[in-house]
């Protein structure tokens, strides 16, 4: 399914930058802006970015900079999607009006006329602040022109509905894998298709269950942030969920590639499906993870509906959030 984004045309499967510039994991400024020059020859055009993806002296934002200062000539080529509006201290999103000014100035002040913020996108909306006093701020610089447009990250449907009576939004960020399927019954993807909203998939591989690395609780290091905070990691869930992986991977096998490849593919697959487009952006840290990410898997209808049946089989256990964040999903 051909489709733009910020007027953009954009490849099938995008690129989710957090693991480039992670604190203590990420490779270095050279190898990573060597990982997004192969991700961009490999057709992944859309970057999703985040001011919180690192520390305040080094995030995407710079690397996107670095980037666009030694390869200028893919300024036009790349669509750059800028998540903001979060503090990482607090794990509380910062969306009021002043707020969200002050973020579109640093993340301006950072990428200093590198490139162009085709999508600004408050990671996380608060539901004690009006939408439109958040979507207002970010339409103020799109009227401007100091930015391109607006996107929205776990996001209702009544505030995609919302927001699109104030400025139109470009994208809705929304989690999307075999284990999370929330937004094709909340009414999240219904609402995108009304207003002709593409959707992307962040976590498309549900935060590396769905890569086959783990595949029992015990084999994940003690001190991994996943098994800490997130109860889809938790000892009783994890073993409930691997039987999906374990399933995913007799189809993986069958046609030759990876589990993840599958696991994108499917995510891929929702939108002709829904009749919007869906766009996974997983993360990428190696050369070796974009070749494997940016391949050209397509499911047939007969492995569609097997994966169907392996979900209503296989019930999945565990929420998608740390505990302290589920009243910032689906605002």
């Amino acid at each position: 399914m051909a489709f733009t984004i910020a007027g953009k045309p954009v490849g099938r499967i995008g690129v989710g930058m957090m693991s480039l510039t992670y604190p203590g994991k990420c490779p270095s400024t050279e190898d990573a802006i060597a990982i997004l020059k192969a991700a961009l020859e490999k057709g992944a055009n859309f970057w999703n970015a985040g001011e919180h993806y690192g520390t305040v002296d080094y995030n995407s934002l710079h690397l996107l900079r670095a980037y666009f200062e030694k390869h200028p000539e893919d300024r036009e080529k790349v669509v750059v999607c800028v998540k903001s509006c979060f503090h990482v201290g607090t794990r509380r999103p910062a969306v009021d009006a002043k707020s969200v000014r002050e973020s579109i100035e640093r993340c301006l002040q950072v990428l200093n006329g590198s490139c162009r913020i085709d999508v600004f996108q408050p990671g996380r909306l608060d539901p004690n602040i009006p939408i439109e006093e958040t979507v207002k701020a970010v339409a103020d610089y799109v009227q401007a022109g100091s930015i391109g447009s607006l996107g929205l990250g776990e996001c209702s449907a009544a505030s995609i509905r919302r927001a699109s009576e104030i400025t139109p939004v470009a994208l809705a960020e929304i989690e999307i894998s075999l284990f999370e399927r929330s937004s094709f019954r909340n009414g999240v993807a219904e609402a995108c298709k009304e207003l002709n909203v593409p959707i992307v998939a962040f976590s498309p591989l549900s935060k590396g269950l769905l890569t086959g690395t783990y595949r029992h609780h015990d084999d994940i290091p003690e001190g991994d942030i996943r098994k800490k905070f997130f109860p889809r990691f938790g000892r009783e869930a994890f073993e409930q969920n691997s039987k999906v992986v374990d399933e995913v991977e007799k189809v993986a096998r069958r046609k030759g590639c990876t589990i993840s490849q599958v696991g994108l593919a499917w995510v891929a697959a929702q939108g002709e499906r829904i009749s919007t487009p869906v766009m996974p952006i997983p993360s990428v840290s190696s050369i070796a993870r974009v070749d494997e990410n940016m391949a050209d898997i397509r499911l047939t209808r007969a492995e569609l509906q097997e994966i169907e049946e392996v979900l209503g089989a296989i019930e999945i256990k565990g929420g998608r959030a740390p505990a302290g964040m589920e009243q910032y999903t689906e605002v």
